[in-house]
């Protein structure tokens, strides 16, 4: 689940476009008022069933983007409120990664440095999560606000990048982002010079960043149960980079690979069911939204060839990835939606 706050302007892009807010949400199946308070919430799946049920509706292409730029740090509620008092931009954008799962599920942020260069990415871990391209374009402009409202009007990306195919009419990006658009990249990121992570924020009282900082604590204590959830967030960003090692990802959580596991095991469920289910949910989302080639793809999820990548692929679906592709394709032709391998008692295919 998730607020609507990070999608609070969603009824007034349905208004500029000349449509009625509340009439779309009930088509949508969806309580007309759900807007009207920023604390009401969502599921990640219901959200992205909507942002496609909007596209169809209004016919535009750029739907996702549009609702993302009317989205900043305000819109991630007490997340926001954390970064906003942070000492400077490196540490604001550390706190938004390593809280963001407190009030978001379903995707995750991620910071990667390198040398003068940072990414600020954003990756979709939910399983079948729908129009993945509509919300990775609002991720990437809300990214782009909220480092706007750190580092000042000054500040400026070298590039931003998008998980899929380029779009028919990329003028609306050029216009909101004005710089270099990387369509087919393997996530959504906004990519700038690391020393803006060096820029002080503003001030403020100490006692207010220590209430915070408790409420946030509080926040933590109580989704602590949510251990596979954090993994899986963790995994999204260390399968992209190849750092997806029991020992690797474990030690983000400062423990030993076999506490992770056992941890794990206490849900049901293993490290390798996890990578595997999260490698498969990327590989979909890539297939789908990107018009990468397969041996493209293979190398993005570190696989040692394409050959090993059909192999895993076919064992999660049934299906080589060329084929699934090209069935989802044509199922999206037609409006269905391919539901995965189902079992003999027709339940979602489950990897074990």
């Amino acid at each position: 689940m998730l607020g609507v706050g990070a999608t609070m302007g969603l009824p007034q892009v349905l208004e500029d476009l000349g449509f009625n807010p509340r009439e779309v949400l009930s088509d949508a199946g969806l309580d007309p008022g759900l807007f009207d308070d920023p604390d009401n919430v969502i599921s990640y799946t219901a959200r992205g069933r909507l942002m496609d049920h909007c596209v169809a509706r209004t016919g535009c292409r750029h739907f996702g983007l549009l609702v993302g730029q009317r989205g900043d740090l305000h819109s991630l509620g007490l997340v926001g409120l954390l970064v906003r008092y942070s000492p400077d931009v490196g540490t604001a954008l550390r706190n938004l990664v390593r809280h963001f799962h407190l009030q978001f599920r379903g995707a995750a942020p991620t910071l990667h440095v390198d040398g003068g260069t940072a990414i600020l990415g954003y990756q979709v871990y939910q399983r079948r999560a729908a129009a993945t391209d509509q919300v990775g374009d609002g991720a990437v402009a809300v990214m782009f606000n909220i480092l706007r409202e750190l580092c000042g009007r000054d500040w400026k990306p070298t590039e931003t990048w998008f998980a899929h195919r380029k779009p028919e009419d990329v003028k609306p990006f050029r216009e909101f982002f004005e710089v270099f658009l990387r369509f087919d990249a393997d996530q959504y990121a906004v990519v700038f010079s690391s020393s803006w992570l060096e820029r002080p924020l503003p001030e403020v009282h100490p006692d207010v960043r220590r209430l915070v900082e408790k409420q946030i604590d509080a926040l933590d204590a109580r989704h602590g149960e949510d251990f596979p959830e954090q993994v899986r967030a963790v995994l999204r960003a260390t399968l992209a980079t190849g750092n997806a090692h029991a020992e690797r990802v474990a030690a983000l959580f400062s423990m030993h690979h076999r506490t992770l596991s056992r941890r794990l095991n206490e849900y049901g469920i293993g490290y390798q069911e996890l990578v595997d289910e999260t490698r498969f949910e990327m590989a979909r989302q890539l297939l789908n939204d990107s018009d990468l080639a397969v041996s493209e793809i293979a190398l993005m999820l570190h696989f040692a060839d394409a050959r090993s990548f059909i192999r895993a692929f076919r064992r999660w679906s049934d299906a080589t990835p060329a084929h699934w592709r090209a069935t989802q394709r044509a199922l999206r032709r037609t409006g269905a939606v391919w539901r995965g391998r189902r079992t003999s008692a027709n339940r979602p295919f489950h990897f074990g």
